[in-house]
């Protein structure tokens, strides 16, 4: 077709990984006379050829690789793709590439160390590594000196003696046996209310809020408000309305964000607060300024996160449509310490601010209520 450029598409986690990737490809093209010689035109993250393909490297949004025409795919790292909107990037980027795809005939890489069991990665390696898998699908799987000999063996023995299922997983090429998804995906979808972003005050009501404090630089500040209802099927039972979710992003002012929550807690006539011990009295302090008590609970945040666990199971909770919210819920995983001891947590370099102050305030309405809760970081 007129106009038409075919297009080498290179897909790495967030933009730091891309250009790192960049540097590898545009390395490979400068290094090599004949390669060089193809170069008509370049970009801080792409290379246009001379023979009508271009080599783009993206980060993982599946709206940005939709209506190209693609003549070879590769995703990096696809265990480890994060999108604080979306609950299952790996899944949308793999289902975004394959239309660009069909009509090249081009194929579709993925590549990455092995981690939990889910995702694109691991379904495709239990459906298709072996004899009984797709012939057209190569599954290729083994330990970091079956690629690189060059890595030293006793890096490795030292690493399993730290610990043996994160290194199984970053040497050996094994998925882990430690870390399992917190919530299937479908559960939480299925107790969100479409299309219902925010609702108002009704007197009456009985609400409940539980914050995640923040200091303004690197996490957010979060506020969730939900109200206690019976249950339509049985009026001893109690259900947890999400009404209200904020999230305030850094950077911000601290006091400012404590002032504009007290504000919007007097809109839901609430006069105190749940959360955790951050910086010690500070937060105490400034809510106490603006006559709202805070309360620190005895929970911490694990432990928030397995009593709110059967609450989503049954459907004893309605959360908003919130993107972000359901996509921290999903991304919560269970992990297995080497003695015994279960704790859940967001995955690592992600965050989970939304889904703490909104499981804490679900299980303020839906669950008993304590007097004295404490969250703690862990």
């Amino acid at each position: 077709m007129v106009g038409e450029r075919g297009v080498v598409l290179v897909i790495a986690e967030n933009q730091r990984q891309a250009r790192i990737l960049f540097r590898y490809v545009e390395g490979g093209f400068d290094a090599s006379p004949a390669l060089a010689k193809l170069i008509v035109g370049r970009t801080a993250s792409s290379l246009t050829l001379s023979n009508n393909i271009a080599i783009e490297v993206h980060s993982a949004d599946f709206r940005a690789v939709r209506g190209m025409t693609l003549v070879l795919a590769i995703v990096d790292e696809i265990a480890f793709l994060r999108n604080e909107n979306s609950a299952n990037p790996d899944y949308e980027i793999v289902d975004a590439i394959r239309p660009g795809l069909v009509t090249t005939g081009g194929q579709l890489i993925t590549i990455g160390s092995p981690y939990a069991k889910r995702g694109v990665q691991f379904d495709m390696f239990s459906k298709h590594y072996g004899p009984a898998g797709d012939p057209k699908i190569i599954v290729a799987k083994g330990a970091t000196r079956q690629f690189n000999a060059t890595v030293p063996e006793a890096v490795i023995t030292r690493a399993m003696e730290r610990d043996p299922q994160s290194a199984a997983s970053e040497w050996l090429g094994e998925f882990r046996n430690d870390i399992t998804a917190f919530v299937l995906r479908e559960i939480v979808e299925a107790v969100v209310r479409p299309g219902v972003f925010e609702i108002s005050y009704v007197a009456g009501e009985s609400y409940f809020a539980f914050c995640d404090p923040s200091g303004g630089s690197s996490d957010s500040f979060t506020l969730a408000i939900a109200l206690a209802r019976p249950s339509e099927d049985d009026d001893e039972i109690t259900i947890g309305v999400l009404v209200c979710l904020r999230e305030f992003r850094p950077p911000f002012s601290p006091d400012d964000v404590v002032s504009e929550i007290c504000s919007l807690l007097g809109t839901y006539n609430l006069d105190e607060i749940v959360g955790d011990r951050y910086a010690g009295e500070w937060v105490v302090e400034r809510f106490r300024e603006h006559n709202i008590k805070y309360e620190a609970s005895e929970k911490t945040k694990s432990e928030i996160y397995r009593d709110a666990l059967p609450l989503l199971n049954a459907g004893r909770v309605e959360l908003l449509d919130n993107k972000r919210l359901v996509a921290q819920l999903c991304g919560l995983e269970r992990r297995t310490a080497r003695g015994g001891k279960d704790s859940i947590d967001h995955s690592p370099g992600q965050h989970d601010d939304c889904a703490n102050a909104a499981l804490g305030a679900l299980l303020l309405a839906a669950g008993k209520r304590s007097s004295s809760w404490t969250w703690l970081h862990l």
